[in-house]
């Protein structure tokens, strides 16, 4: 009887087992049919309902500004690669290192790092000038849109006016240059987005004994001033970009306009884009040029151990050391620079633009 009892116990966990494992162990006969009014989705249906990220990708890239974003980016990274030797010499002679002519610091830069050392930077300037021509190409074209759309539609209805007795005033946008608001606007946006780039490449640049690498530059400047250390000199770049940045724009599509209309043509080819964008950064450097000596003794200031409180103090430092034609001291290396980088800037953009935005020609 143990025998039999023990017999059945054995059976009885065997069946609890299968059971719980999977109705697989019933018998044919015992399976219980599936109910075919209930449909599961197989794994490839489950697959198919997720999001097609490739779809959304190119949704993405036919937008307008996305486009134009891209293209300033695209130009901003072919320039900066061609003109990096340049942009070292011009950075070296604008803070006082080194010699005080473009020859011997040209000579002076391959004696001391070998031919290398006229890219010195360079790859936090590439890291710098991707994001900074997009966002300020891209904010330009923005904004000057939106201000030429906000123009017209106020053009075409009644000003907004405020009535207070006799007194009536009329808000009109007639006035106002939406190439000139959008320039500023570029100027301002890319410079709060980036200016933490341009500190890394000057310190990178200027003294790369001190800074031989990007990781080393992050920690050392953050460990000297934290967060702030990275923005230092930003109400100076601000003030000087302002002037800079409206006029350059203002340069290039006025000129472009003029010269479209006086030639009965309906846009430029790449020598006239090279030539009226040179022309444009040359003014706008000009006029701006002292503001961008008082940023950058600011900026590096402290790897001389002496740093001007402001801008206005050290404007007053460099003509009390140099006299007023310390202001313009490296401006030749400057205009080196900037003309054929703005010429190739705006040729690179605009023929990345043809390519990326191939829209129909409409009137300048």
């Amino acid at each position: 009887m143990d025998f039999e009892t023990q017999t059945q116990k054995k059976k009885y966990r065997a069946g609890v087992f299968g059971d719980i494992y999977s109705v697989m162990m019933l018998p044919k006969e015992l399976e219980i049919e599936k109910d075919v009014s209930v449909s599961v989705p197989s794994p490839l249906e489950l697959r198919s309902q997720l999001p097609d990220f490739k779809a959304a990708f190119q949704d993405f890239m036919k937008v307008r500004e996305v486009r134009e974003f891209l293209s300033g980016a695209l130009a901003g990274a072919m320039t900066k690669a061609v003109l990096a030797p340049l942009e070292t010499i011009r950075t070296r002679m604008v803070v006082g290192v080194g010699s005080k002519n473009i020859s011997g610091s040209f000579i002076e830069v391959i004696e001391q790092q070998g031919w290398q050392g006229l890219w010195a930077g360079n790859g936090i300037n590439m890291l710098r000038i991707i994001p900074t021509q997009a966002i300020e190409l891209g904010t330009f074209e923005c904004v000057k849109r939106a201000m030429t759309t906000a123009q017209e539609k106020w053009s075409q209805e009644e000003c907004p006016k405020v009535q207070n007795g006799p007194l009536s005033l009329s808000f009109s946008l007639s006035w106002i240059s939406p190439v000139a608001v959008a320039g500023a606007a570029a100027g301002v946006v890319s410079t709060l987005a980036c200016h933490p780039l341009e500190v890394l490449k000057d310190r990178l640049t200027v003294s790369h004994d001190v800074y031989p690498s990007l990781s080393i530059a992050i920690s050392k400047i953050y460990k000297e001033g934290g967060i702030g250390a990275f923005y230092a000199g930003i109400s100076p770049t601000l003030i000087g970009m302002l002037p800079y940045s409206t006029c350059y724009y203002f340069m290039y599509e006025t000129l472009k306009k003029k010269y479209c209309n006086s030639k009965n043509k309906r846009s430029l080819n790449r020598p006239e884009m090279l030539a009226l964008g040179a022309l444009a950064g040359f003014t706008a450097s000009t006029i701006s040029f002292p503001l961008e000596v008082a940023r950058k003794r600011l900026m590096v200031g402290a790897l001389q151990g002496k740093c001007p409180p402001h801008m206005a103090a050290a404007l007053a430092e460099v003509i009390r050391e140099e006299g007023l034609m310390g202001l313009y001291r490296g401006w030749g290396a400057s205009c080196l620079k900037v003309m054929p980088s703005s010429g190739i800037t705006w040729m690179f953009y605009e023929a990345w633009k043809d390519i990326l935005l191939p829209l129909k020609p409409g009137p300048i």
